[in-house]
C-alpha cells in the first residue's frame, strides 16, 4: 500500500494569510476549514497569535497560517504581534494577501505587497457587501500589482464565495511534498487554546473601547467529568485595571453571564459535549506592556 508521505503527485505547503487588521483573515480561515478555530470580531487586532489550520484535499494538504494584522506595532504587545506576522510570512510557501473592497490598497497594503518576494495571491474580500461596480474598480486597481501576484480573486469570506478558485490556485502553486498532518487533524491548536479564543472573542464582541485589548484569557482547568459526559472548564480573564474588571463583570454579573453563555454554546458545538464553564476576572496591572506576561498568557508565540 502506498505510504501517505510517498505520493509523487501529492502537494503540500504553508500558506500565510496576511493583511491589515479587520480585513477578514480569521473569518476566511474559519470558513475554509468549516470550523471555528480563530477569534473573530468587527474590531481590529482580534488575532494575537499565529493560528494554524489544515485543509485536506484529495491531492494536497494546505497548512494555513492565520496571522495578526499588520500595523505599525505600537507598544510591547503590538510589536510582538507584528513579529509573529512577519515570521509567518518567512515560513510560508505562498502568501494570501487579503484586502477589503471598502479600503483596498492603503499604504499598509501596498507596503506588504511591494516588500514581499514570496508567491502571492490577492484576495479582495467582502464582495457580499458592495455593488459590482465598486468591486470592478478595486480589481482594476489591483492590476497595478499584477507582476507581484499569481492571481487576483474576489471573495466573500463570510459566505465562502470564490473559495474553489482560491484552493485551485493554491494547489497549482504549492510544491510537491508529504502530508505533514494526518487527515483527521484540522488544527495544531489544543482544545484549551480554542476555548480561550472563543471566550476572548465574546469579550471583543460585547465590550467596547480599550476593554477587549486589555483582556487576556487563560484556561486554568479543562477536565472531563468521569461521572457523566460533560467537560468542566475554568478560565480566568486578566485585565489591567480594577475599573476594567468591573466592566467585564457588569451590573450584578450581567456582562460576565452573557460572555459565559455565548462562549459555552460555541465550545459545546466545537467539542460535541456539554460544558460547565466557570469564568473569573482578575487584575494584572499593565500586562500588555510586560513581555514575560504576554508570553505567560500564551500570546504572540
Amino acid at each position: 500500500m502506498e505510504d501517505m508521505n510517498e505520493s509523487e503527485n501529492f502537494k503540500s505547503g504553508y500558506v500565510s494569510i496576511v493583511g491589515r487588521p479587520n480585513v477578514g483573515k480569521s473569518t476566511f480561515l474559519n470558513s475554509v476549514l468549516g470550523m471555528k478555530i480563530a477569534a473573530v470580531s468587527n474590531k481590529p487586532n482580534t488575532t494575537r497569535n499565529k493560528i494554524q489550520g489544515i485543509k485536506n484535499l484529495d491531492n494536497a494538504q494546505i497548512i494555513f497560517l492565520d496571522t495578526p494584522g499588520m500595523t505599525q506595532g505600537k507598544g510591547v504587545i503590538g510589536r510582538s504581534m507584528v513579529n509573529v506576522a512577519m515570521s509567518s510570512m518567512y515560513e510560508s510557501d505562498i502568501l494570501l494577501m487579503v484586502v477589503d473592497v471598502k479600503d483596498a490598497f492603503t499604504i499598509s497594503d501596498r507596503k506588504i505587497i511591494e516588500s514581499s518576494d514570496k508567491p502571492m495571491i490577492l484576495l479582495i474580500n467582502k464582495i457580499d457587501a458592495f455593488k459590482k461596480s465598486r468591486i470592478l474598480r478595486v480589481i482594476a486597481q489591483a492590476q497595478d500589482y499584477s507582476d507581484k501576484l499569481l492571481e487576483i480573486i474576489p471573495v466573500s469570506a463570510l459566505n465562502s464565495d470564490g473559495f474553489d478558485i482560491v484552493l485551485e490556485t493554491i494547489c497549482a502553486n504549492l510544491p510537491y511534498g508529504p502530508k505533514y498532518f494526518s487527515e483527521d487533524v484540522i488544527t495544531d491548536q489544543s482544545e484549551r487554546f480554542i476555548a480561550s479564543e472563543i471566550i476572548r472573542e465574546k469579550i471583543f464582541q460585547l465590550t467596547q473601547k480599550e476593554i477587549p485589548y486589555r483582556a487576556a484569557v487563560v484556561i486554568d482547568e479543562f477536565e472531563e467529568n468521569p461521572q457523566k459526559p460533560i467537560i468542566n472548564i475554568s478560565a480566568t480573564v486578566y485585565v489591567e485595571r480594577p475599573n476594567q474588571k468591573g466592566i467585564i463583570i457588569g451590573n450584578k454579573g450581567s456582562m460576565m453571564k452573557e460572555i459565559g453563555t455565548l462562549a459555552r454554546k460555541d465550545i459545546e458545538e466545537l467539542l460535541g459535549v456539554k460544558v460547565f464553564l466557570e469564568i473569573w476576572v482578575k487584575v494584572k496591572e499593565n500586562w500588555t506592556s510586560k513581555e514575560h506576561l504576554i508570553k505567560d498568557f500564551g500570546y504572540c508565540n
